[in-house]
């Protein structure tokens, strides 16, 4: 007999159609049978072990959050409730060109340094792992959640060529060529950049095209941050656009937001771009997360010579008063590239997490608000807080606009992505809201989307992307990777007050066929694993 019948349930399938009444079984891992409107029909309803009565609920494909920050954090916390509870139940993680693999132990210590304010000082992981077949092995032993991973293409440099400004030589190009091939070769689903991040950003297009080239041909995605969200905004996606066509290189736009008073009302312009390249033959398609606020580093804001070789050199220019004005300079009035072309306004730039509890002060202020309450200069604040937390601090960033979010999420290519960064005192609600708020304030309260085009967009979607075969819908012989929803009360609990609160209304989530969720409390259960890449 069969482990489990969800009897009753409505079944929304990820593929877009509109929602049945079912019976589903799950046995082994996977749906082994799908009966429509089996009370109504008066047919032999599947009997099983347990029955889990569904009344009320939509099943749905579990989510695939497309941009996750959850590289430690998986190993760090097997509860891992901030993603289960979501109804999450694959994360897409070694986002931004940024993560801990493939690493030796120079550039280990390194990233480490470089993306605490990410994923903690990462101390209390035993990092005992070098290439990314191994971090895949490490997942492997039991998370919370599946898991795929992306070549981090700014690590991959710092490897092969360092944290220095210049043009790689050809020998070091070959080498990051391989390590790119070994990456996927080990089972990455694509690569990832972080051009707004140190090393990332010294890279030329040529580079990342010759990069992008090796990604295709083991049927990859490149996903960048692109090089800026801001001031040159759509000159950046564009260049995306025509580098991974060059490449030949199917691209998957990461949070492609447009932020900052510069671009205020202009989404449709974005969404023109993708749409001309789109009807042309491209092969594109992009995340969002449902909230206007950004998140990042306190010291991503930095101009890009600031950040050249490494952390301690960061750390050193801070600590120079000349060095110090220089970076003032480009921040308060050129606008640097760090924060995107634009000069920085303070009183959008809210701590939300520091790395030395004694700072704890700071959190949950501007630092404009912390300057005035010094008496103070923004800069010297700010300046003051990196040297002390050794770069740690992490951001919201108050500059986006609501009309652009739903413009954008509308897109016939959107998935969605948390871009959860889950450190920090008061980390972005987003990182324990995305997918309940989409399908409670944009479906439910605002109609932005119907309930079957959103959760197509938070699972088959991503899974075509993946090249998942057998995730992101309701069928037979799929993965049982599956939530069950209330979408009378789904809703996110997370706030920028109360951040941490887990969302309403998902009392069940299944990873493989076990429950993750039940009755909305967190199992003991780790079902998750690695997820690699498919074979062409």
């Amino acid at each position: 007999m069969e482990e489990l019948v969800i009897r009753d349930a409505d079944v929304v399938d990820g593929s877009g159609d509109h929602s049945y009444r079912a019976d589903v079984v799950v046995d082994g891992g996977r749906i082994v049978s799908i009966v429509k409107e089996a009370a109504d029909a008066g047919c032999q309803r599947p009997k099983a072990r347990r029955e889990l009565d569904a009344e009320g609920l939509v099943l749905a494909p579990g989510f695939i959050d497309m941009h996750a920050h959850s590289d430690l954090a998986l190993l760090r916390d097997p509860d891992h409730s901030a993603k289960a509870a979501q109804g999450v139940t694959l994360e897409v993680l070694g986002q931004d060109g940024l993560s801990y693999a493939p690493v030796d132990d120079r550039t280990l210590g390194e990233v480490r340094r470089a993306i605490a304010g990410w994923n903690g000082s990462g101390d209390d992981v035993d990092v005992d792992w070098r290439s990314v077949g191994e971090y895949l092995d490490r997942l492997d032993q039991g998370i919370a959640v599946n898991a795929a991973y992306l070549i981090p293409q700014g690590t991959v440099r710092a490897l092969a060529v360092g944290w220095e400004d210049r043009e790689a030589t050809p020998g070091e190009l070959d080498r990051m060529r391989q390590l790119v091939a070994e990456g996927m070769e080990q089972g990455a689903v694509g690569m990832s950049s972080g051009l707004t991040y140190t090393p990332g950003m010294y890279a030329p297009d040529a580079e990342l095209t010759e990069l992008c080239r090796v990604v295709a041909s083991y049927g990859g995605y490149y996903c960048p941050h692109h090089r800026s969200y801001g001031a040159g905004a759509l000159e950046a996606y564009a260049e995306m656009v025509t580098l991974t066509r060059e490449a030949g290189c199917p691209l998957h736009l990461a949070h492609a937001t447009m932020n900052f008073g510069v671009n205020k009302g202009r989404a449709p312009e974005l969404l023109a771009l993708l749409d001309e390249a789109l009807d042309a033959g491209a092969d594109i398609t992009l995340d969002t997360y449902p909230y206007t606020p950004g998140c990042t580093t306190l010291v991503a804001l930095l101009p890009s010579w600031a950040s050249e070789g490494g952390p301690q050199e960061i750390l050193r220019r801070l600590a120079d008063d000349g060095t110090a004005e220089r970076i003032r300079h480009h921040l308060e009035v050129t606008g640097s590239d760090g924060c995107h072309g634009v000069p920085v306004e303070w009183e959008t730039i809210e701590i939300s997490g520091v790395g030395d509890p004694a700072l704890g002060e700071y959190v949950g202020r501007t630092v404009l608000e912390s300057a005035r309450a010094r008496g103070e200069e923004p800069w010297a604040v700010a300046r003051e807080l990196l040297l002390k937390d050794r770069l740690a601090p992490t951001i919201l960033q108050h500059v986006g606009h609501e009309e652009n979010v739903r413009e954008i999420m509308r897109h016939r290519v959107h998935t969605g992505g948390s871009d959860g960064i889950l450190q920090g005192a008061k980390p972005h609600p987003r990182a324990y809201g995305t997918f309940p708020r989409y399908l409670g304030h944009y479906v439910r309260e605002l109609g932005v989307l119907s309930l079957e085009e959103c959760v197509a967009h938070l699972t088959s979607r991503p899974a075509a992307r993946l090249r998942l075969p057998d995730r992101g819908l309701v069928r037979e012989g799929y993965k049982a990777d599956l939530v069950l929803f209330d979408p009378r009360t789904v809703d996110a609990g997370s706030t920028f007050a109360e951040p941490r609160t887990l969302p309403t209304g998902i009392p069940y989530v299944l990873v493989d066929g076990r429950f993750v969720i039940e009755d909305g409390r967190r199992t003991d259960v780790l079902a998750g694993r690695a997820v690699r890449r498919s074979p062409r």
